[in-house]
């Protein structure tokens, strides 16, 4: 442990002294890549810097019991020595879990994508309720949200809505959030009051740059249209909707939220991006088989992962077993507390791995 964090302390001097070199200065690519990898070692480097003060500390302290010491003193070096030994150990376990393999996507901004499934328009309400709590959510963290496509019901919920957000960290908290959410409420259109049990899927997916997912235009078949509101009724006469499908795979991704043609080509080639990446990262997943079966899943979307009860309160993780019985406040988009448990749950597994 000790020899992979002076390492790491090594390469992120290394890095400091890099980043003010003229030439790096004078090219933005390398200072772009040098600041990245510097800010990802950042905690690391503090930890160890914390450790050797504390493991400096602890040995002196040591050293002043073999001295010639009143009881007073001694009690006071060995009340000292007890509370840097705790100290140590807590780092230790702490440094254990910041160089635990760390996914290369979670700095990466997210594309969310969020549909109704079973259930028709009750479906639809629920689809909306969690583009509601992902929205609150980032705006708690600070993030920046971008509608990419929406597909609104008449009842003002979401056949389909698919939005960017962006953010430091986003996937690292977000990931979690892939596969089926089941809600089950009396919906507002039942006249028995019965409860009805209706699902919503989402998809996060990192956000590709256009260096990691080469496109080729020669793959691409793009075609332009009016724009439509709920029902189907065009609500423009102009062709600034486009659909782009990408041969090879036949992945085909809509956008009509903006007025210009370039802006929802722009946005619709992101998502494109976005899924092509997921594409090669499952490939990769499915060569690691243990690495679909943790604790926490596999984000696959088809996967239930979570139950809204709308009549006891009750919002309850299925993968690690977690009930809270806050649920208008995790629609309200206070929903650290779960990820939390979910990041704490897949570290213990990894720990374990590692042992």
């Amino acid at each position: 442990m000790l020899d992979r964090l002076v390492s790491i302390h090594e390469r992120y001097e290394e890095l400091s002294r890099l980043l003010c070199d003229p030439e790096v200065i004078n090219d933005s690519n390398k200072l772009r890549i040098y600041s990245k990898e510097q800010a990802g070692l950042q905690a690391q480097n503090e930890a160890y810097l914390t450790y050797k003060e504390v493991v400096e500390q602890h040995q002196e302290a040591r050293a002043m019991l073999e001295e010639k010491l009143d009881e007073e003193m001694k009690e006071l070096v060995k009340t000292e020595l007890d509370e840097l030994s705790k100290r140590k150990v807590a780092l230790e376990e702490e440094i254990k879990i910041l160089l635990l393999p760390k996914d290369p996507n979670d700095d990466k901004n997210v594309i969310v994508e969020v549909r109704g499934a079973a259930g028709g328009d009750e479906a639809a309400l629920f689809a909306s309720n969690l583009y509601r709590m992902y929205t609150r959510y980032a705006e708690r963290q600070g993030w920046k949200v971008e509608v990419l496509e929406a597909s609104p019901t008449g009842l003002g919920g979401f056949k389909e809505v698919i939005f960017s957000i962006q953010g430091q960290g986003a996937y690292s908290r977000l990931k979690y959030e892939s596969g089926a959410h089941r809600v089950q409420r009396i919906p507002s259109t039942e006249s028995g009051g019965r409860i009805h049990t209706s699902t919503a899927t989402v998809a996060v997916l990192p956000e590709a740059e256009e260096v990691e997912v080469e496109v080729h235009d020669n793959d691409l078949r793009i075609d332009t249209f009016c724009s439509s509101g709920p029902g189907g009724q065009s609500v423009n006469t102009t062709k600034s909707a486009v659909r782009i499908t990408h041969l090879p795979t036949g992945i085909s991704v809509s956008c009509q939220d903006e007025k210009s043609q370039l802006s929802n080509k722009e946005k619709a080639m992101r998502v494109l991006r976005a899924r092509l990446f997921d594409i090669k990262q499952q490939e990769e997943l499915s060569k690691l088989a243990d690495a679909r079966k943790s604790a926490v899943g596999s984000g696959d979307r088809s996967e239930r992962i979570r139950t809204y009860n709308f009549p006891q309160s009750r919002v309850t993780d299925h993968r690690i077993g977690l009930t809270l019985h806050k649920l208008d406040l995790i629609l309200d988009g206070e929903i650290n507390e779960v990820i939390d448990a979910l990041i704490l749950t897949e570290q213990a597994e990894l720990l374990q791995k590692a042992e």
